[in-house]
């Protein structure tokens, strides 16, 4: 579970630190698998491949701009 603490009544950095963590510790998106139910094992492997080469694009798209 993640917490945040507030700090001199500032509610807006504490919900975008709130919302990061939750984006780091993956917890939202692990929800929404398990909402979709069972994948077959090929399914799985397919997604994450997927996921995988969407992921190397972005970095590299990313280092590409930084540098």
């Amino acid at each position: 579970m993640t917490k945040v603490i507030v700090r001199n009544g500032n509610v807006e950095s504490a919900l975008r630190t709130f919302k990061q963590k939750n984006v780091k510790s993956g917890l939202l998106k692990e929800a929404r698998e398990r909402q979709e139910g069972y994948m077959k094992p090929g399914v799985k492997r397919r997604k994450a491949k997927q996921e995988a080469i969407k992921n190397s694009r972005r970095k590299n798209r990313r280092e590409r701009n930084y540098n």
